[in-house]
């Protein structure tokens, strides 16, 4: 006798042979969606970055129920204060850190805020989850003392959903291998029970360093400058010459005189920039000041 199947257990099943069916991304939708990430944040996407933006967006369209490229650029375009905007941000942004990621930098960070006067202040321009400003803070505190006001850091991305780990400061015990022994019993609390191998950023230090959402491409910076230094490591990458040359301009009101800009190891900002000049590897000082 044959067994019969549920309309419940049919159903389900189409569900799911839907959701593991590939989505078609024609070639007029990825131009939009590269148009559109370019517009809101940008972040030039190549031919060759197609699967990586299929792989991050099909996630948002199972999420919303959507079965096609078309509706959900009809959706975002419908409406542009959507908050879906910001989730499209999230999902396209790369975010690639580590604690002490290029670390010649901060023996020169330590260098600089040792012969400054008064309260020293950076700005993390694209802080991820929170590793950069945290290395920053740690190198701060390390040099001059961690008396409140010594030293501020202002970090900021314009990932809503990476921010929320940063401000958080937990990570795991793998994330941290790269800090010192003597760096983790003074900055960090070591999680117990249910959290187990993984550590919380010590208040003290979480008191020294304030997260906030901010754009580039805003017309306007929500900011406590002008600043000691700005980091904006591996951020101009994702940016096109034009888009570079602006954000550039922009920082120079920021830094205080004899400020540094410490910039990513792949990028040139003497090239990009007259205002700037190198100092060291990867740092830039202000060409007005020069000499």
């Amino acid at each position: 006798m044959k067994k019969s199947t549920s309309p419940d257990v049919v159903e389900s099943s189409t569900l799911l042979a839907q959701m593991a069916q590939r989505l078609p991304l024609s070639d007029s939708h990825f131009r939009r969606l590269s148009q559109l990430i370019y517009q809101r944040a940008g972040i030039v996407l190549a031919d060759h970055k197609r699967e990586m933006v299929y792989n991050r967006l099909v996630r948002r369209l199972r999420t919303l129920g959507l079965d096609d490229f078309g509706r959900y650029l009809a959706l975002l375009e419908g409406d542009a204060n959507s908050p879906e905007w910001q989730a499209f941000i999230n999902a396209l942004t790369t975010n690639l850190t580590a604690f002490f990621r290029e670390a010649h930098h901060f023996p020169l960070l330590a260098e600089h805020a040792a012969g400054r006067r008064g309260s020293y202040s950076v700005w993390s321009t694209a802080a991820s989850t929170g590793e950069e400003p945290w290395s920053i803070a740690m190198t701060l505190a390390d040099t001059l003392g961690g008396a409140p006001g010594s030293f501020r850091v202002h970090a900021s991305d314009i990932d809503t959903q990476v921010l929320e780990k940063a401000v958080a400061g937990v990570y795991r015990q793998e994330e941290l291998r790269t800090l010192s022994p003597a760096q983790l019993q003074r900055f960090f609390l070591r999680g117990t029970g249910p959290h187990e191998g993984m550590a919380r950023v010590r208040s003290e230090l979480a008191a020294s360093v304030g997260y906030a959402q901010l754009n580039l491409l805003a017309p306007e910076w929500a900011l406590p400058g002008p600043f000691d230094a700005i980091f904006c490591r591996n951020v101009m990458i994702y940016f096109d010459k034009a888009t570079q040359e602006r954000i550039l301009r922009r920082f120079v009101p920021l830094l205080k005189p004899g400020g540094l800009l410490f910039a990513g190891h792949s990028e040139n900002f003497s090239q990009l920039s007259r205002d700037f000049y190198l100092r060291g590897q990867t740092v830039y000082g202000l060409t007005k000041e020069k000499g």
